[in-house]
């Protein structure tokens, strides 16, 4: 049985110097965040109307049988390098495991080292500081939002989905109108920047909509009002972003590049907000691991290569497929030194029929969620017929099901007694994969700090390490979580030895709270169409007598001044490793973490 290994080369290290394919066709990628494979008109969806993505879908390559994890970062770390998403270290969307390793070598790197333009907007999800964010990892022009969706702790401070502010090329911008549209404008601006250069282009556009807070421009969720607050600004959102793909198309087509542009949609995890409405005839929703975690849409347009007519593809396939894919199609060259996990599928979007040779694959996908992963959680192994769905088991061993998936697609009959060849099977391959990738979960991504591409590092509480749940949302900030469950630390590389300064935080330096004492309130924000936001949230005072680090083999604590936004401290640092903690106590012994530090090389 063969697996891929992991990769060890540096990503800039496979080509010398970029080299531009003859006739390279553009590469436009939009992802969705939370919309599942029936919230889509297209799909059988009875309330939600999507005439552009239908239409894109009745013009394309569909992957009927198409998979990816069920949750939203570990589908992005395999989507952009071919590898499995606990192989990549991303296996949870915060808690420090949802940064893409150093090692990975992503799509956009590949791209950018064959002579291509490559930009990303919108949502990221794969680190906020360096060597994990976009800019570091390939992307040549990048619009993002921090963390994994609009107002989430790494983000700029009340960000609400209307009028934010922006990480343009690693600086804070302010911008005018709702996130979707933004992004969608941006990447048009960069398409045409690429046009005068006379280069080809990679556009990732990967929208945090339709994942809550729920919040949608009040004309695109009027129609769905009657369901509801939530249900109708989550179809606002699906509605919105099908407006914006109607409109890139359109926009594509005005320009002359529609011919040459390979124009995928697709989406990160099973639906969340869409649920209650529509289950597009599957069993599950996000985080599941039955098939409607992690079965979602995915259509393929390029006319020039002669996909431009419906071909629904019936064969299993997954997110590992599409880097490989994408390098075959446009005629590029591969890394030398990556095996990729997933395959190029170019044989089957080519053909009418799946061809006579291709393999049974089995395909994995699993929800891990947690600090470090654990065999059989919340997993599924797949094959064009079988489903062997597991979770691991408390005292009594994981607990395993299987299903004859094309029979049963709401997988309610488990038929594991009478088939126990096949549940053997896919057992058997299983142990062999999990072995094969679980070498590498006790080496944990880490922050780099020092670096000159990101001096002073902005580090925030969304990367705890923690036993609970890190505070992942401005929401969590501003009511002040202290359960001891809550609290954690970083891991961080010390790139080059000196002298650093640490300043702790309670609000972070920007916007209106960056003069804000560590222990005052704020009021709470301005509300936007939909739910409540983030901001809405009053901040809490919270006591801080003392404020107290460890790094290293130092300890030190200082003093709270009244009033002060914060604390600094002055420290010598070894190079390696080092895991920063950083807490502010109260009177009474309260412990409250810094949800904010700020660590400069002098």
């Amino acid at each position: 049985m063969k697996f891929s290994i992991i990769i060890t080369l540096a990503v800039t290290s496979f080509l010398a110097l970029p080299v531009i394919v003859a006739d390279a066709p553009n590469i436009v990628i939009v992802i969705t965040d939370d919309q599942g494979y029936g919230d889509l008109s297209c799909h059988g969806n009875p309330v939600v109307k999507t005439p552009h993505l239908d239409s894109l879908a009745s013009e394309s390559v569909r992957l009927e049988d198409y998979h990816v994890a069920p949750t939203c970062s570990p589908t992005r770390g395999a989507l952009l390098t071919g590898h499995w998403t606990n192989r990549t270290g991303v296996w949870h969307t915060i808690m420090g495991r949802s940064m893409l390793r150093f090692n990975e070598v992503t799509i956009a790197q590949i791209f950018k080292d064959n002579g291509y333009n490559t930009g990303m907007f919108g949502k990221w999800h794969l680190g906020d500081n360096y060597p994990f964010r976009p800019e570091d990892r390939g992307f040549t022009e990048v619009l993002r939002h921090g963390g994994g969706g609009v107002g989430q702790t790494p983000d700029y401070w009340d960000n609400a989905y209307f009028d934010d502010t922006y990480f343009h090329n690693k600086v804070p911008t302010k911008t005018e109108g709702y996130c979707t549209d933004v992004y969608f404008d941006y990447a048009k601006k960069f398409i045409e920047a690429s046009e005068v250069e006379g280069k080809p282009f990679l556009a990732y556009i990967s929208t945090n909509a339709p994942h809550s807070p729920n919040h949608a421009p009040e004309e695109s969720s009027a129609p769905y009002a009657h369901l509801g607050v939530a249900p109708a600004n989550f179809f606002g959102m699906v509605a919105n972003i099908d407006d914006n793909v109607g409109a890139l198309r359109e926009w594509l087509d005005e320009r002359g590049l529609t011919d040459d542009t390979i124009f995928i949609f697709t989406t990160d995890n099973g639906t969340a907000g869409g649920r209650g409405t529509y289950d597009g005839g599957m069993r599950g929703a996000k985080g599941s691991e039955y098939d409607g975690g992690h079965r979602v849409p995915f259509f393929l347009h390029w006319p020039a290569g002669g996909f431009n007519k419906e071909n629904k593809v019936e064969t299993i396939t997954a997110h590992v497929d599409v880097v490989p894919t994408l390098i075959d199609l446009a005629g590029i060259k591969a890394p030398a030194d990556v095996t990729f996990d997933g395959v190029s599928i170019r044989p089957l979007i080519e053909s009418i029929q799946r061809p006579h040779n291709w393999p049974d694959r089995i395909l994995v996908t699993d929800s891990q969620r947690v600090k470090d992963p654990i065999k059989w959680r919340k997993s599924a192994v797949m094959t064009n017929e079988w489903r062997l769905v597991s979770n691991e088991g408390k005292k009594a061993g994981p607990t395993h099901e299987l299903y004859a998936i094309k029979n049963d697609p709401k997988q309610q009959n488990n038929v594991i007694a009478d088939h126990p060849e096949v549940a053997e099977r896919l057992k058997n391959f299983y142990d062999a994969w999990w072995a094969d990738i679980s070498p590498s979960f006790g080496d944990p991504a880490r922050i780099h700090i020092g670096n000159p591409a990101e001096n002073p590092s902005r580090l925030t509480s969304h990367d705890w390490i923690t036993t609970g749940s890190s505070p992942w949302n401005q929401k969590h900030i501003r009511d002040g979580v202290t359960k001891p469950s809550n609290l954690g630390f970083w891991y961080l590389t010390v790139e080059e030895a000196g002298d650093y300064e640490i300043e702790l935080r309670r609000w972070p330096n920007e916007g209106n709270v960056a003069n804000t004492p560590i222990t005052a309130p704020i009021s709470p924000g301005n509300s936007v169409p939909g739910g409540p936001a983030f901001r809405e949230t009053p901040g809490k005072a919270v006591p801080a007598k003392s404020a107290n680090i460890e790094i290293q083999s130092i300890r030190l604590s200082k003093d709270v001044p009244s009033g002060a936004s914060n604390v600094t401290f002055d420290v010598t640092l070894e190079a390696g490793p080092a895991e920063l903690y950083a807490t502010f106590v109260g009177n009474q012994g309260e412990v409250t973490g810094a949800f904010f530090a700020y660590v400069k090389k002098k």
